[in-house]
């Protein structure tokens, strides 16, 4: 089996999507994570064209790496300029890594108009480029930019430049799909080419996501003799983004059976990697991802998780452990009574069939009314404990008032009294907040805490409202989801109604019990463990 090099560029092509900006010890983050993972380099940025960059190749020599090669990437030399004299070539050489990344024109268009010089100069810029960076010694990789909608224009020119590079002496010649607008047949037809032209070089692919083809043109061209893919994680990138390693990399070694990672094994990290990327990216994980997605495994109709019951591979196409991603069965007005099994079973609750029928009916009569229990998994867990024979309620609601002023002096002012019984006890609060609910949610702390002091770790931190009828303007249903977080766990609660106050409880309530009874199962863990 060939072995398939991966090549990362999340740090300079992944950069360029809208609304990312690595700082440079985000970059040098993401690395130590590449290179846990096994790929086999990683394109830091473009030395020549900012102080962040730069100062990446600075630090990165430093970090002592298992396997990845770092590469650094710019441009050929200007027209008319020896290499040697090209300050972006200087900065090549300067970042000191022992890859070298050089991108230049294929298509004509480029050279005419963006270059604004003639075909055969440019070819000299491709092959004088490289051949310089030989000679100091680098691992050349040339990315023939545009070379496919080049070809397209004029095949003869468009192969001319692959000559040039091949004999500057480019280990890799990498052929880019640049504006993303190539058929999967037409890549696999050029890749054919290029190697019966070129049957000693190692052909390399670069394709970006416009058509929403990016993975299946790295795929195709594999099929046709590629050994090194570039693409970055998570599909980040320009525009619509580039081939997503985390579908590239499980598509190969899973579905083709080709290696392509530098350790065995590492394929499990690979959701995990996702998932920390985005966070140092500062975007929301895609949970729709293939493979490593939060939603990638979720089952939710009813005749689908009742198969999986019987036989988990009946909706599956892989076991998602090899990825590091699980099964998740969701709870909705489509589930069947094997969805509810199945989540207590995860919950790690004995509840039996009546009592699942008894809170699906619940949940369907619900969602009709308004809430929507996919995305508030915590709901569902606290609806599970409710039904079994041994629930015992942490808390019992006797009633609660909020009151909402706007004082002359001091402006709007919101007021909460709550009155619980807790364990055979009538405690009556009241607390004041910045609103109704964060009234609701202090006066409810104050009364709970000295029964159960972990509620302090128990912080709301997203807060959620949807007009479900707004044709029924201000009496319209409304939906409330209350997301929690303990430092380790988080978690989304949710309730409906006319009124939003009382929606707003709901989903609170839902939210204190749920966060309490995961606190609780730690400490008979922790218990259990010391008694050990």
């Amino acid at each position: 089996m060939q072995k398939v090099a991966i090549y990362d560029t999340t740090l300079r092509d992944g950069s360029q999507r809208e609304g990312i900006s690595f700082s440079v010890a985000d970059k040098l983050h993401i690395t130590r994570l590449l290179d846990e993972l096994g790929v086999d380099y990683i394109e830091g940025g473009w030395p020549g064209s900012n102080p962040k960059d730069a100062a990446y190749f600075d630090q990165v020599s430093a970090i002592d790496l298992a396997q990845a090669k770092i590469a650094a990437f710019g441009s050929t030399r200007r027209k008319g300029i020896a290499p040697e004299n090209d300050a972006n070539i200087r900065a090549l050489v300067a970042a000191g890594t022992p890859v070298v990344t050089v991108v230049g024109k294929t298509s004509m268009l480029h050279v005419t108009d963006v270059l604004q010089t003639t075909a055969d100069e440019n070819l000299r810029m491709i092959e004088d480029s490289l051949a310089f960076l030989k000679s100091l010694g680098k691992e050349v990789i040339y990315d023939a930019e545009h070379f496919f909608d080049g070809a397209k224009l004029d095949m003869e020119y468009g192969f001319d430049t692959l000559a040039a590079a091949a004999a500057g002496g480019a280990d890799v010649i990498v052929l880019c799909d640049t504006n993303g607008g190539s058929m999967p047949w037409e890549t696999a037809e050029f890749f054919m080419r290029a190697r019966e032209l070129f049957p000693e070089m190692v052909f390399g692919i670069h394709t970006h996501n416009d058509s929403e083809l990016a993975v299946a043109n790295s795929l195709a061209a594999v099929r046709a003799g590629a050994a090194h893919v570039q693409g970055t994680i998570n599909g980040y990138g320009e525009r619509c983004g580039n081939a997503n390693l985390c579908s590239i990399i499980p598509d190969l070694i899973i579905k083709m059976g080709l290696p392509c990672l530098a350790r065995d094994g590492q394929l499990p990290i690979l959701t995990h990697l996702s998932r920390a990327v985005a966070e140092i990216a500062n975007l929301a994980p895609d949970t729709h991802l293939p493979y490593v997605g939060k939603s990638a495994f979720a089952h939710k109709g009813g005749i689908h998780v009742a198969a999986m019951r019987r036989n988990v591979d009946s909706y599956q196409h892989i076991e998602p452990e090899l990825v590091g991603n699980k099964t998740r069965v969701l709870v909705s007005d489509l589930s069947g009574r094997g969805n509810l099994l199945s989540k207590s079973e995860e919950l790690g609750l004995d509840i039996s069939r009546f009592e699942a029928t008894q809170v699906l009916n619940d949940i369907k009569e619900l969602e009709n009314a308004g809430f929507v229990f996919e995305g508030a998994e915590a709901s569902v867990a606290v609806r599970l404990r409710r039904a079994s024979a041994d629930y015992v309620p942490l808390f019992t609601l006797l009633d609660f008032t909020v009151i909402v002023e706007d004082r002359r002096g001091r402006g709007q002012l919101a007021e909460a009294m709550v009155k619980l019984d807790v364990d055979g006890d009538v405690v009556h609060t009241a607390a004041e907040g910045n609103g109704p609910v964060n009234a609701l949610d202090l006066a409810l702390r104050k009364a709970l805490l000295p029964l159960y002091p972990a509620l302090r770790d128990i912080q709301l931190v997203d807060y959620k409202v949807r007009i479900i009828d707004s044709q029924q303007a201000t009496g319209a249903m409304t939906r409330v989801l209350i997301d929690s977080y303990n430092g380790k766990q988080r978690w989304s609660t949710v309730g409906a109604g006319t009124d939003i106050i009382c929606a707003s409880w709901l989903a609170l309530v839902d939210s204190v019990e749920y966060g309490l009874s995961i606190a609780s199962m730690e400490g008979e863990r922790r218990s259990v463990e010391m008694a050990r």
